[in-house]
């Protein structure tokens, strides 16, 4: 009896490569989306530390051009935060595109993985059927020479 070869061997070993390539793809888009909300948070401590030591110096006596610094800064933080949250909402779009991605090449291999296992089932029982010929053959055979 022949040995099992599945025809589609190297489109599936293929799909396969691809697969892991999304999946690193995928994960490095999750690193970076990681990576951009810590870079968030920091800057929103920053700005609750700089904004609370303000509102102290308010408290006790300030000068103008120093709450003038103060606000001025406190702004450039409130818009550097709003582009870093621009930034993080474009990375949650590349996250999900990716995530999609993997989950479609994970499809077509799970569809090659299903044919490949009916293939070999179906070779199994033709390999069955053919013992089984083989075998009434050789009693045959044995029942005709005696």
């Amino acid at each position: 009896m022949k040995k099992f070869v599945f025809n589609l061997q190297k489109v599936m070993e293929y799909k396969n490569q691809k697969l892991e390539n999304k999946k690193m793809e995928h994960a490095m888009a999750i690193v970076l989306l990681n990576k951009q909300m810590a870079k968030i948070d920091a800057l929103r401590n920053r700005y609750d530390d700089i904004n609370s030591q303000f509102n102290e110096k308010k408290i006790s006596g300030i000068a103008i051009i120093e709450a003038c610094q103060y606000s001025s800064f406190l702004h450039t933080l409130e818009n550097e935060i709003k582009k870093e949250i621009s930034n993080l909402n474009e990375l949650k779009k590349n996250e999900d595109s990716k995530r999609k991605e993997v989950v479609e090449v994970k499809i077509e291999t799970s569809t090659l993985e299903k044919l490949k296992e009916k293939k070999y089932a179906q070779y199994l029982k033709e390999a069955g059927k053919s013992e089984e010929l083989f075998i009434e053959e050789f009693v045959s055979r044995q029942r005709i020479t005696n």
